[in-house]
């Protein structure tokens, strides 16, 4: 299982063909606490870089980007009820969907973790 970031602080967890995509820690730190989350539909078709999910918190509403391309095969039905899961747990419970890559290669144009946190100062 390798996880790879994008520039806009979405994460994606790959394990196989599926990509489980999120927010990334610092996003969720910058946004503040998160009281609505909207998850794409099932069987979405999604383009790397493109509107995924939407995200609100208190200080503000920000677009989730799909890091790459694919299908949504799932998503996570707890997020809407309970939205602070975001902030708890962003890369692990807080998940928003999982994509079928439809080309992993892709994947090239992403960071590892290293250049993730290089970018972020962390």
């Amino acid at each position: 299982m390798t996880t790879y970031y994008t520039k806009d602080h979405e994460y994606v967890r790959v394990e196989g063909d599926t990509g489980i995509v999120g927010i990334t820690d610092y996003a969720q730190s910058q946004l503040g606490d998160v009281v609505f989350v909207e998850l794409p539909e099932v069987g979405k078709a999604v383009k790397a870089g493109g509107e995924a999910a939407v995200v609100e918190s208190v200080k503000a509403a920000s677009d989730v980007y799909a890091p790459v391309s694919g299908e949504v095969v799932a998503v996570n039905d707890g997020l809407p009820d309970s939205p602070a899961t975001i902030n708890e747990d962003p890369e692990g419970q807080g998940w928003f969907m999982k994509i079928r890559l439809a080309d992993k290669g892709e994947l090239a144009g992403l960071m590892d973790e290293a250049a993730y946190k290089a970018m972020i100062g962390a």
